[in-house]
């Protein structure tokens, strides 16, 4: 007997009563450490530690929420990991607009029941500037929107204005705490590459080793590791100009410990790591540096002529699955599936999409890849009144009887598994487990869980 519990999760008072009278607007939640951040209306966060929804006191009271004002433009979780043996450390990244540029300010969980500022950041290039009372200032303007999404010891960042994305390591520094005892660890900054969108970017993920960006009609994949070590040499890339796309290092000295395996440099004179970046012209059929694109199947629109209407599609969302899958929410409100394949070691990427049955017009999704696990588990939502569940288990069987058929005309059918139905409209839904989900509505939050 299937048995669906239900209940609202009450959410302690912000340290700071600034964001008590904004309704919440999204959620994150980073499942190591079980740290939920609630983004408001007003653009002001909420992040609290160790919040258990599923238990009986979902926040135990020596936990201490942190309240973050505005403004904020993107956020996203980071874990840091220097040792494989090593439990990873848990930094909440959050990006703002200062006097027109990039304004990055870092929080660490210091312990299972608070988080707290980052206090020292060494930067390791120009255009970057850490200020103690404010963040990391990057030298570039905000614009109207700002993306960031993060990985184990890198993140990414996109800004609309300037048509680049910027990819970073984040290396421990000092690990134990700052001089002054405040114990709030330093961390070292590193650009690693540049990546010049000649088309409009709407989405990106990094996740197991590749960075994904969503643009017009289909995504393009970079091997993340590729993308920070570069290749020796110059490059023609399309008919841009010479570029260096490969990570060079000037000086010489002591050699850095390689972040997470793919960033290696060398001590500059003051004991200042030296890394110059790749720089990457982002083209519609560039395939150098490990890239490719893949493109979606785009809606028709039939006319009175003769001709069909080719509606472009935008990619706005995309979750992994997998190490090698990846579901891309298209804006029409249909689901993609992404597979991805290396045909050697560090050479070109190859991929495939194939579109999902359309069950719903899809407004949000959420994947929490367990790769212990035999199968994940999908949500889907319509940004209405209902949650859909299936996994991936579910979406490689339609696909094994689909292409085992001589029929082409055969229908992918996708079975879905669980419906849940919520009483207030769905603004975002979270997975915080194969068989839980966390809905946050018109301002509560609802976790359901499945046994």
């Amino acid at each position: 007997m299937v048995v669906v519990q239900g209940f609202k999760v009450p959410l302690p008072h912000p340290s700071s009563l600034t964001s008590s009278h904004h309704p919440h607007t999204s959620i994150l939640f980073e499942p190591s450490s079980l740290s939920l951040a609630l983004t408001h209306t007003d653009s002001s966060l909420s992040l609290y530690p160790s919040f258990s929804p599923l238990s009986p006191s979902p926040s135990p009271p020596h936990t201490q929420t942190l309240n973050i004002p505005s403004p904020s433009s993107s956020s996203t979780f980071l874990l840091l990991q220097q040792h494989p043996s090593a439990a990873p450390a848990v930094i909440f990244l959050v990006s703002s607009p200062y006097r027109s540029r990039i304004l990055l300010r870092l929080y660490r969980l210091r312990d299972p029941s608070s988080f707290e500022r980052v206090t020292r950041v060494l930067c390791l290039h120009k255009d970057l500037c850490f200020q103690p009372g404010l963040g990391v200032i990057l030298d570039a303007k905000h614009g109207a929107a700002v993306r960031l999404a993060a990985s184990v010891n890198y993140f990414a960042l996109h800004a609309l204005s300037s048509n680049k994305v910027w990819v970073f390591a984040v290396k421990d520094d000092g690990g134990g705490g700052n001089d002054d005892g405040s114990g709030s660890g330093g961390v070292r900054l590193m650009r690693c590459a540049v990546i010049e969108c000649a088309r409009p970017v709407f989405s990106l993920s990094v996740a197991f080793g590749f960075l994904i960006l969503g643009e017009e009609n289909g995504v393009r994949v970079f091997g993340l590791r590729r993308l920070v070590k570069g290749k020796s040499g110059n490059k023609r890339v399309g008919n841009s100009k010479q570029l260096r796309n490969g990570v060079g290092v000037r000086g010489g000295g002591l050699e850095v410990a390689n972040c997470n395996g793919d960033l290696e440099g060398k001590m500059e004179r003051h004991g200042v790591a030296a890394v110059k970046q790749t720089h990457v012209k982002s083209k519609l059929d560039d395939r150098d540096g490990g890239s490719c694109f893949v493109v979606l199947k785009g809606n028709e629109v039939n006319t009175n002529s003769v001709t069909k209407v080719s509606m472009s599609i935008k990619a706005i969302s995309i979750q992994a699955v997998s190490q090698r899958m990846f579901l891309i929410l298209d804006s029409h409100g249909d689901l993609h599936l992404l597979s991805l394949s290396n045909s050697g070691v560090g050479v070109d990427i190859t991929g495939n999409v194939r579109p999902l049955p359309r069950t719903m017009k899809v407004k949000s999704i959420s994947v929490l890849p367990d790769l212990s696990a035999m199968s994940q588990t999908i949500w889907i939502s319509d940004g209405y009144h209902s949650v859909h569940m299936f996994t991936a288990m579910d979406i490689e069987n339609a696909l094994n009887e689909v292409d085992g058929n001589d029929c082409n005309e055969k229908l992918l059918r996708l079975p879905v598994v669980r419906v849940l139905f919520s009483s207030e409209k769905i603004q975002d839904i979270i997975s915080l487990s194969a068989n839980s989900v966390l809905i946050l509505g018109q301002g509560s939050l609802y976790a359901y869980e499945i046994s």
